[in-house]
């Protein structure tokens, strides 16, 4: 991918996460005259006596506030100004990225009626990379996420700082750049969208992915480091249960563990079935690559979509709901649940390794000398500290709806929530799987001194990728920064070049 080109149609999740993580960006021409022609329809209606929502009367339960034309663009500077009023830490840099890019695209779908000049001038500043500081908290994911949306506005009009990529903070002026002409509707266009949490969405589904890998290769470096059986991943066994995504996860296990001398050395012994946290892990993990699939689903129609209001139909100025978040916040709720239970199989799967009880003859905590060393016994402590606040925040967010504005935005989606804690939940994801992996590379490591069988190849690959990020822990130290500091993305990248392209 060398550039995105905005035109009149979707997004996918890659090419916003593309934009994200600093690609460029264009205005393709059917965008341009898309935006121009929902304009003209605007200014047709605006020159008649009816009407027209946050063009010439009030906002919200403010509706019925007629407001004379020589105070539109005055009406749009007010409703940008007194609505910047989020809170808390800000936005990451690549989910501001992600809410311009979405924010520029669903004007040029030429429902708006403002024209492609704010279109074209984020687009402008994400190629410059200057970006606003976006607080990330105040939205309630309906009437858009308003809040954090007017702080971005407030710097496309020049009367709020931005920032280049060495730091250099200052107005669009600074960097030579005209702010943005508002004209009518277009302050409530920029701030009546869901491109925030949509976009902080998208980018929890692309990292989603390397997530669901990393799982199976977790588990697969588990089922060889605690003697277990592949019997529970044939695919023979998964046809009779037609789940896709647990017939994935099983593939994927079967292929990682593909030629292991480790499972066939043990092929006969009197274990009769391993714990659930192995033998059902196709079950658990396919489940959660369903509510990945289906939030997937979701997000990928919101990159499709134009989400302010009203809305340019044909020749008529439509007040409608698209703003609202509940259908990207629901997903998201859904998400973050299955995401959690990756994690909440993952901790499991560590305390059997480190427990000598349960993982068959290896070493207590996977230490070398147990007792006068810990080893990663406080690994698992972590991971279950981790698991623990998922559990939280995996709380559905868009059941809880709070009356806004004067009772007329009477039910609102919380979406926004949603996709903060979603975040959260990935990112702890992402630390209790780089401890199982950490795990069992040790665990792996303490097998290899008791027998010298060679697990499948997947397997070898990964434990190398592992190792090229933490060595063997062969005293006690601190894995804070192993853990904090792990690349999941590089271990699946291995094994995926031993063994091919997992699901």
């Amino acid at each position: 991918m060398e550039v995105v080109s905005l035109n009149c149609g979707g997004l996918s999740i890659e090419e916003v996460t593309f934009v994200a993580d600093g690609g460029p960006v264009s205005v393709g021409d059917a965008g341009r005259n898309a935006a121009l022609r929902s304009r003209e329809v605007l200014e047709k209606l605006e020159r008649g006596n009816d009407s027209i929502y946050g063009v010439n009367t009030g906002f919200g339960a403010l509706k019925s506030v007629r407001v004379p034309a020589a105070d539109a663009v005055a009406l749009q500077r007010n409703l940008i100004r007194s609505h910047a009023v989020g809170v808390g830490e800000p936005l990451y840099d690549r989910e501001v990225r992600a809410a311009m890019l979405l924010l520029a695209a669903s004007h040029l779908r030429g429902a708006s009626g403002i024209g492609p000049e704010a279109a074209e001038l984020c687009v402008e500043m994400l190629n410059r990379d200057l970006l606003p500081t976006i607080p990330s908290r105040g939205s309630l994911g309906a009437s858009g996420d308003l809040a954090p949306l007017a702080h971005l506005a407030l710097a496309l009009i020049g009367e709020a700082p931005v920032t280049d990529a060495e730091g250099k903070e200052g107005r669009l002026v600074d960097f030579g750049i005209k702010p943005l002409a508002l004209v009518s509707k277009a302050g409530l266009s920029l701030i009546n969208g869901t491109h925030i949490h949509a976009g902080v969405a998208a980018l929890i589904l692309n990292d989603a992915t390397s997530l669901t890998k990393a799982a199976d290769i977790a588990c697969a470096m588990a089922v060889e480091a605690m003697l277990c059986s592949c019997q529970p991943f044939r695919a023979d066994v998964h046809a009779l249960r037609p789940q896709l995504g647990q017939a994935e996860s099983a593939a994927n296990v079967i292929r990682v563990t593909e030629g292991s001398e480790l499972i066939l050395s043990h092929a006969n012994c009197g274990e009769v079935q391993d714990a659930y946290s192995i033998r059902c892990a196709p079950q658990v993990h396919g489940a959660c690559r369903q509510t990945i699939r289906h939030a997937r689903e979701v997000v990928t129609a919101e990159l499709a979509s134009v989400t302010d209001n009203p809305l340019v139909v044909g020749e008529e100025v439509i007040s409608a709901g698209h703003f609202h978040g509940e259908p990207v916040g629901l997903a998201i709720d859904y998400l973050k649940i299955g995401l959690a239970e990756f994690a909440a199989i993952s901790e499991r799967r560590s305390e059997r390794a480190l427990s000598e009880v349960y993982n068959r003859g290896l070493p207590a905590f996977l230490a070398a000398n147990p007792g006068l060393e810990s080893g990663m016994m406080i690994c698992q402590y972590t991971a279950a500290a981790l698991v623990s606040e998922n559990k939280v925040l995996a709380h559905p967010s868009c059941v809880d709806s709070i009356t806004t504005g004067a009772n007329q935005e009477d039910h609102v989606s919380m979406a926004m929530n949603a996709a903060l804690h979603a975040r959260t939940v990935s990112e702890n994801v992402r630390r209790v799987l780089a401890i199982e992996l950490l795990v069992m590379a040790q665990a792996l490591d303490c097998r290899r001194r008791m027998q010298p069988d060679r697990p499948g190849a997947g397997v070898v690959a990964a434990r190398a990728a592992i190792r090229e990020q933490s060595e063997e822990v062969t005293a006690d130290r601190s894995l804070s920064e192993d853990v904090e500091g792990f690349d999941l993305e590089r271990v699946v990248a291995a094994v995926e070049a031993e063994v091919g392209d997992l699901a």
